[in-house]
């Protein structure tokens, strides 16, 4: 168990982390995990036309969580919300090329807080 497991990618996602921060504005946001026992994700979506049209995170975590919370951002960003609400913990890992068997659950992260990002924002456009 070492660096030497993570790919370029992992490393350039944990080191520059793509939309990175808050949205004030945002349309709705979804959380997954939680910190006080390891890893925590929350995703912001600004929604236009049914597309995401901005998307930025939190993350608390290690190496793959933050990076797998920004390769998360970056396949969901410009994509439908069904397109958004179809990417799997695996399409996350895949992008990354690929995660230690033992860090595979922080992919998890990113699937888990962008699809309650979505639902919440569906919520929100139900009729009262």
């Amino acid at each position: 168990m070492g660096y030497s497991d993570y790919t370029e990618i992992v490393f350039e996602h944990f080191m520059a982390p793509y939309n990175s921060g808050t949205m004030p504005d945002a349309d709705a946001e979804g959380r997954y995990g939680e910190a006080e026992c390891g890893d925590a994700l929350t995703i912001y979506i600004k929604v236009r036309d049914n597309i995401i049209e901005d998307i930025t995170f939190l993350a608390f975590g290690c190496v793959a969580a933050i990076a797998s919370s920004s390769m998360t951002t970056v396949l969901a960003k410009g994509k439908s919300l069904d397109e958004a609400y179809q990417i799997t913990d695996k399409d996350i890992s895949d992008a990354l090329g690929g995660l230690p068997e033992y860090k595979l659950h922080c992919s998890v992260l990113g699937e888990g807080a962008l699809k309650n990002a979505i639902d919440n924002y569906r919520k929100r456009q139900l009729p009262c």
